[in-house]
């Protein structure tokens, strides 16, 4: 019986890795398609021309350039916070970034790249009704998307916090807006952009929990592919790319209330 089990887990993880695209193949199809977000400025979004902007975008378009010679050969998926590790998992895209940040739980089912980016969870909330402490939640509705960390976080730590959870940001940030939910939990990084274009708006609490990472993802054993991204994270960090990425967009958005060094990660270095 353990060996029926042990060949049938085996299968699984064949079948898990076998489509996985190495290096050799993204080449001779010259083309990569990377997952990232439609509805998440400034990282990524689309414009009101229809294009993919932001910080996420803006790095997407240097791996295809530095692996197939030109931006013309990225494919930009869209995905949603949920679907982020099913979307490698079936093969719709070579690699994810999604600001997506590493935890152990999703370290379990991809293979996460270098981090080039810092991030901790936040609480937006009106600014005639400001949440400045978590403690103020119990008994209120929270708004967070599925399958972030900031739901991750109050499903395991609610504290008699209600949480209403939404698909993808324009409908969380709109629940926000109609007044279903006292606060909304996300991104740090996220909410002080939004709250710019919202000034009703505030970030009561800047940081919750731990500070964690954002980093590229792949298939889980695409070994090939994760050491292609981690020696050219490597090599834009003795350029400072990701500073440089942060100036062109999302400098614009913060202004000087943000310390960029507070999100940047260079090299993959902390």
């Amino acid at each position: 019986m353990k060996k029926v089990i042990l060949s049938l887990v085996a299968g699984a993880l064949l079948t898990c890795f076998a489509n996985a695209r190495n290096i050799e193949e993204i080449k001779t199809s010259d083309n990569i398609k990377i997952g990232v977000f439609a509805d998440k400025p400034p990282f990524g979004f689309v414009d009101k021309e229809g294009k993919f902007q932001g910080y996420d975008v803006y790095f997407a378009k240097r791996i295809a350039k530095d692996l197939l010679g030109s931006e013309d050969k990225l494919t930009l998926v869209p995905v949603e916070a949920a679907s982020r590790v099913e979307f490698l998992q079936s093969d719709k895209v070579d690699i994810i970034l999604a600001n997506f940040t590493k935890t152990p739980e999703r370290a379990r089912v991809v293979d996460f790249a270098l981090p080039y980016m810092k991030v901790s969870l936040g609480i937006a909330s009106p600014k005639n009704a400001e949440i400045k402490d978590i403690k103020e939640l119990a008994g209120k509705t929270l708004i967070v998307n599925k399958g972030t960390t900031a739901d991750a976080y109050f499903t395991k730590n609610k504290n008699g916090v209600n949480l209403a959870k939404y698909d993808q940001n324009t409908e969380t940030f709109g629940a926000l807006l109609d007044g279903r939910g006292a606060a909304l939990a996300h991104d740090n990084t996220l909410l002080f952009a939004w709250v710019k274009n919202n000034p009703d708006f505030v970030v009561g609490i800047s940081e919750l929990g731990d500070i964690d990472v954002i980093a590229p993802a792949v298939k889980k054993g695409n070994k090939e592919l994760l050491e292609w991204l981690n020696n050219e994270i490597v090599k834009l960090g003795e350029e400072q790319f990701f500073h440089k990425n942060y100036d062109e967009t999302l400098a614009p958005v913060y202004g000087t209330d943000i310390d960029k060094e507070s999100v940047v990660v260079e090299g993959g270095k902390l």
